[in-house]
């Protein structure tokens, strides 16, 4: 051979060794490169929309809470009021039953308490007449022979709850054996 001719040769191998055989494999190496980047920012978006997710609803239910909370103080201080009404109204003298002043209070007093139970207002009954310390307070124990140990003698004072919240307990006289 002659020089020239090894020289092409030789630059023929070197052409053959720095091109790549497959001229499509540094677009699919970039190809999938740019795909498991893709993969990775799709991951971390439903991450990042999961937690959004999550904190709007502990916000909502926070806010639920905190509204739950305020009407529960203020329909606390309302119940002396509705206390109060209530016995005005039982210890009405017989003469002014029918008055049409008195029968426009006794309408106001209706629309509160109508008002009360909308809101989930419940008043606490007295159950099956046992003492239930979650939702009575004992203000006497009273020997009877009459009831059985715990059960509950007389209502002195109503008490209400907000769904499973007790707002007051109600004020109770107990049976004592």
């Amino acid at each position: 051979m002659n020089e020239s001719g090894e020289t092409k040769a030789k630059a023929a191998q070197a052409t053959e060794t720095t091109e790549p055989t497959d001229p499509c494999a540094e677009v699919r190496q970039q190809l999938e490169e740019a795909r498991a980047a893709s993969e990775s920012h799709l991951d971390q978006w439903r991450r990042t929309a999961a937690e959004f997710a999550n904190y709007k609803k502990r916000v909502e239910r926070d806010n639920a809470e905190f509204l739950k909370s305020a009407t529960a103080g203020f329909i606390k201080r309302l119940l002396p009021i509705v206390d109060d009404m209530e016995r005005g109204f039982e210890n009405l003298p017989e003469h002014l039953r029918g008055d049409g002043w008195v029968n426009g209070v006794d309408l106001v007093r209706q629309k509160l308490t109508a008002l009360l139970a909308s809101e989930g207002i419940e008043v606490i009954e007295r159950g099956a007449g046992s003492f239930d310390p979650a939702l009575h307070e004992a203000v006497t124990y009273e020997p009877s022979e009459e009831l059985e140990d715990g059960e509950i003698i007389d209502v002195i004072q109503k008490g209400y709850r907000l769904g499973e919240r007790v707002l007051r307990p109600a004020q109770v006289r107990v049976a004592k054996r």
